[in-house]
């Protein structure tokens, strides 16, 4: 682990922020602090999961496929699912089939279609990713209930005026 700060780097990058921009301090410290609170949750659920080979977005392809009735879905609305660009998914998919997790199958209807199914050894490798996962609390048990429930909310204003959702 890195040595942290003396000091909050971005308090300071809002002071430095209010002498030239003041009006827009406050959209910046935000920002910023959204961006950082991301890259430390990431950290801590990829540190988690390193020891099974896989990456948060590894896991969550897995943990939506494990989620379907089938167990399988079309590449596309994975991507969608994930909210991934298609190259993105490719490439999960690539790494996914390699490992015997998944595999890519045709789609009996749609001859354009490619669909990615979950093998057995997917299912239980996404089952024992999401303990270690929930057992780290997703990188936020540092945080009371209420205040988790209070940045869903939050984030969720902010999701659903850029078109989110």
């Amino acid at each position: 682990m890195t040595k942290p700060f003396a000091t909050d780097a971005i308090s300071e990058a809002r002071r430095q922020w209010t002498k030239r921009w003041p009006e827009a301090a406050s959209s910046m410290a935000t920002a910023t602090s959204v961006m950082r609170a991301q890259q430390i949750v990431l950290k801590a659920v990829d540190d988690s999961l390193r020891p099974l080979g896989l990456t948060f977005a590894r896991f969550e392809a897995l943990t939506v496929l494990s989620f379907t009735k089938s167990g399988e879905l079309p590449l596309g609305k994975l991507g969608k699912l994930l909210m991934i660009h298609p190259t993105s998914v490719t490439n999960i998919v690539d790494r996914l089939c390699n490992d015997g997790l998944i595999e890519r199958l045709p789609h009996p209807y749609d001859r354009r279609t490619i669909l990615a199914k979950i093998t057995a050894e997917g299912k239980s490798l996404a089952k024992t990713a999401a303990d270690i996962v929930n057992a780290i609390d997703f990188g936020v048990g540092s945080l009371e209930e209420e205040d988790k429930e209070s940045l869903i909310e939050v984030i969720s204003k902010l999701r659903l005026a850029s078109g989110d959702f």
